[in-house]
């Protein structure tokens, strides 16, 4: 294979629904190129893409794959990305590193839900694209619905430069308008019979060919001179006019395919050649250290890793663009992340798992390595002198979470270190230990994510999981003042501990000042703060901590002591165990003995002294609540209502939104488990949400009821 030039480079990402088709025209590509001599069948699991043993047992692609075919004079990199929102990382990863999304789209069942979730990630990373038709050979395709459906949803967008003489099984020929050819295929594809537009077709080719001149005159203000001057434009000159809308996304072109019959691939890949946006045509990436560098092969080197996947009996596979220079075989390249050399010791470019050595990469090039020591996703290898970081992908907040365990607790460190294998593979998976939980938690983007990861440890690891809803981290607070006092005396043989403390709480407001007298069984109490030291705490809230001792009951030297009992209590609320915030301490009195006093005495004698309050000061128990935002369709709204309002959501306003309907509401973290399954089942897997945390608030009474007696059958159980 020869060394491609940058202007010679296109990279592109195959997007859209699952079961649109888009690893079948994977393989028309490959074979229309030479790279392959028979074209694979998903069905028969022998695809160059979907080539890992859990997508074929799926029946859908769950990673991205990487392969090339050459048309042209030039290299064509195709990313074919998942169609399912669930494993959306490989789609949002491919797209950082592709100047071109080809959203395919199934002309016999319409946009799909996949079609919503692709053009955000599309969208969100401003990739520019072209829409696909597949299937126009099924028996209920329809190409003018389709399109009907497109421009309802893009607008003026959507740009025909194909159209179907007839669709459903007799679907052989299309209508070229741009070239304003006709081609017609036999029966098993391939090279079509170019010809001239028939009679029955030119007034149809003509009003769409003078819309695409006028959508690529619109592009650039020569081209709209020139067209007014002439009423018309010349090939070249319509292709310049569409590069310019495709690279403002202005313009998403519309083309004709039956993958499967590899019946217009080839047209495709020549337009993909003639005008997708080249490398250098593509904004350079964000860098957030060192100088800016030009995607040029006459630049200083570096590159950008974008996926790392663990391949059978080879290791650790490293993806990357090039992003500027040109990178060789046993070349020296620093890794930025952590100032150490990685040599690229092997150069591959790659069709599926089929890896073929190259001497060179260029300038927007994409390509693989193997055995590096310290190279992840997301990091930036260069030359010595740019000491440069490309900024990294950020993917969606995740949307489903679960409690991850051994079912046998030999297997716990096992399975920590899978997880954390597996998240360099694919980080849309968020894996945590909760100290305050005491669970091992794994976020992903919903519920099919999850149950990939554990057929991983049933079919690869060969190790017994079990998922567990995961706990709420509640907090425990109090709502009014209460006094207490302990006094821990121990003796065991010679010395022995003696610790007294009186303190009083009360709910700690932020701008509140600490009082100086309360009003307890019938009596006043004065006291004189003489020093206050105010605390954040990691899990939120403040522990505001006042010293009233007068007259020496208590030496200062045990205050600190009394102090840290308090904070073991807090982190272990007396309620159900979980944190305790936002409250103020009052230490007034106590004892001490000459002897037996000493700080565990103390220590102990606070923490039972805070328990024993915190328990009268009527005592209340905080959940944590969400913003939440839902977008859905108008017809599926009252569904989504209906089951918010089940979930104790309270609904904070209503719109609309790019199309959709958009639900904001506060809820519960308690009553979101699954809730990305419930709402994919209640809108077809249209509806879309994000959650952002917003507060604590003071759970129903009923809930608090329910989690203290649940609290106190777990603490029996023990």
């Amino acid at each position: 294979m020869r060394v491609y030039k940058t202007d010679e480079v296109r990279n592109i990402t195959l997007m859209g629904n699952a079961g649109s088709g888009k690893t079948t025209l994977a393989e028309a590509m490959l074979f229309e190129g030479g790279v392959i001599n028979r074209r694979g069948d998903v069905g028969t699991k022998n695809t160059v893409s979907d080539y890992h043993l859990i997508e074929q047992e799926y029946g859908n692609s769950v990673f991205s794959s990487l392969m090339y075919t050459e048309v042209n004079g030039k290299k064509i990199n195709i990313l074919d990305a998942p169609g399912m929102d669930d494993f959306c990382g490989g789609l949002v990863s491919s797209l950082q590193v592709a100047g071109l999304g080809l959203m395919v789209i199934d002309a016999s069942t319409g946009l799909g839900a996949g079609t919503d979730s692709a053009n955000r990630h599309a969208e969100a990373a401003n990739a520019k694209m072209v829409f696909v038709l597949n299937h126009l050979d099924n028996e209920n395709a329809s190409f003018d619905q389709t399109i009907d459906n497109l421009k309802g949803k893009f607008g003026g967008k959507v740009t025909i430069v194909q159209y179907p003489v007839e669709t459903g099984l007799g679907f052989n020929t299309i209508i070229d308008v741009l070239k304003m050819k006709m081609y017609k295929y036999k029966p098993e594809g391939g090279k079509p019979e170019v010809s001239e537009i028939p009679a029955s077709e030119k007034e149809r080719a003509d009003e769409l060919h003078n819309e695409l001149i006028e959508k690529a005159a619109e592009n650039e203000e020569s081209l709209m001179e020139l067209y007014f001057e002439q009423g018309s434009l010349s090939e070249d000159d319509m292709r310049k006019g569409m590069r310019i809308g495709m690279v403002k996304r202005d313009l998403f072109p519309v083309f004709c395919v039956s993958a499967k019959k590899n019946m217009g691939v080839g047209r495709l890949l020549e337009f993909i050649c003639n005008i997708a946006p080249a490398p250098s045509d593509v904004p350079m990436r964000p860098i957030i250290q060192g100088k800016p560098v030009v995607m040029s092969e006459s630049s200083a080197t570096s590159l950008f890793v974008f996926k790392t996947a663990l391949e059978p009996h080879v290791g650790e596979v490293t993806y990357f663009k090039v992003m500027s220079g040109k990178v060789t075989e046993g070349k020296d390249l620093y890794n930025t992340a952590n100032n150490g050399k990685e040599r690229i010791s092997q150069l591959f470019v790659t069709a599926g798992k089929t890896r073929t050595a190259v001497p060179e990469l260029v300038a927007g090039d994409i390509g693989c390595t193997v055995k590096l020591k310290d190279t992840k996703f997301n990091h930036t290898l260069c030359d010595k002198e740019l000491d440069l970081k490309f900024a990294p992908i950020t993917f969606p907040d995740p949307k489903f979470r679960v409690a991850v365990k051994a079912v046998s607790e030999t297997d716990d460190e096992k399975v920590g270190e899978i997880l954390h294998k597996i998240k360099d593979e694919d980080p849309t998976y968020i894996v945590n230990y909760s100290k305050e939980l005491k669970q091992l938690i794994v976020e992903g983007q919903g519920e099919y994510h999850l149950n990939t990861l554990k057929w991983y440890f049933d079919h690869v690891h060969k190790i017994d999981i079990e998922y567990k809803a995961p706990k709420i981290p509640y907090r425990e607070t109090i709502t009014k003042f209460a006094q207490a006092d302990y006094r821990h005396k121990k003796q065991s043989g010679g010395a022995g501990q003696f610790g007294e403390v009186h303190m009083i709480i009360e709910p700690f407001e932020e701008g509140t000042t600490p009082k100086n007298m309360f009003v307890y069984g019938g009596k006043e109490m004065k006291i004189s703060v003489r020093d206050t030291q105010e605390m954040p705490l990691p899990w939120g809230g403040k522990l505001v901590f006042h010293n009233c001792i007068v007259g020496g009951s208590i030496d200062a030297r045990f205050l600190p002591a009394i102090l840290k009992g308090i904070m073991e209590k807090m982190e272990e609320g007396p309620l159900t165990g979980s944190y305790a915030r936002d409250i103020r301490v009052y230490i007034y009195d106590g004892k001490m003995h000459p002897v037996d006093s000493n700080e565990i005495s103390f220590r102990l004698a606070g923490r039972n002294a805070f328990s024993t309050a915190f328990r009268n000061a009527g005592p209340k128990i905080l959940e944590p609540i969400y913003d939440l935002d839902v977008w859905v369709q108008s017809e599926r709204m009252g569904d989504v209502m209906s089951d918010l309002q089940g979930r104790r959501a309270l609904i904070m306003g209503m719109g609309s939104e790019k199309g959709y309907e958009k639900i904001t509401a506060r809820v519960p973290l308690k009553e979101m488990n699954k809730y990305s399954t419930s709402l994919s089942s209640l809108t077809g897997g249209r509806g879309v949400f994000n959650m952002k945390f917003a507060a604590y608030e003071k759970v129903p009474q009923e809930v608090q009821d329910e989690l203290l007696a649940a609290y106190a059958a777990e603490e029996k159980e023990e």
